[in-house]
């Protein structure tokens, strides 16, 4: 593995103009095209091409294409979850997705930062945080979710809000930023 490579795993700045970077994002233009043209009419071959995609996908969940990531092999979706139409996967750092999660359309995640140094920027670094989507959350229609960002279980985040920081378990959260609105209690 490269140095840049190494660095942006590892969560350090890096440049991602390193070959080795650059022939993952091919490989994941070219996995991403291939699921963005499967055929609705052919849903174990669709299901393959996400599979072949990204780091892995859990047994009963659904994508509606089209999805749009940077790599695909740093996103983690768990079993039973539903990702909508035109979900955006900005995984230079990983995207864990929790079981029974359900994501509205034009959703972003979002790992990936920049300097706000000018010199820096200019230089073509750049960094990411992980981003964790716990068990059983809802993110409502174009929720955008930021770089180092963890959501609890059960929580849901209205549509349009945009998380910036950590958001608790069972709680419903609204705005830009987010904050939580009201508690969830668990009911059978």
């Amino acid at each position: 593995m490269t140095a840049m490579k190494d660095r942006m795993l590892a969560g350090e700045p890096y440049i991602a103009d390193d070959p080795e970077i650059t022939a993952d994002l091919d490989r994941a233009a070219r996995l991403s095209e291939h699921f963005n043209r499967s055929s609705a009419d052919d849903p174990e071959g669709r299901l393959a091409a996400l599979r072949e995609l990204l780091g892995s996908v859990g047994e009963g969940t659904w994508v509606r294409p089209p999805l749009y990531c940077d790599y695909g092999h740093q996103t983690h979706i768990g079993p039973r979850s539903f990702v909508n139409f035109n979900a955006v996967f900005l995984d230079v750092a990983r995207i864990t997705i929790g079981a029974d999660v359900q994501i509205g359309p034009n959703v972003q995640l979002l790992t990936a930062t920049h300097p706000v140094e000018p010199a820096a920027r200019r230089a073509k670094w750049e960094a990411a945080q992980p981003i964790t989507i716990g068990d059983n959350v809802w993110l409502g229609g174009g929720v955008i979710v930021l770089a180092g960002v963890t959501i609890g279980d059960n929580t849901v985040v209205g549509a349009g809000a945009v998380v910036t920081r950590d958001l608790p378990p069972n709680v419903v959260a609204l705005g830009n930023p987010a904050r939580p609105v009201r508690s969830l209690e668990e009911t059978v």
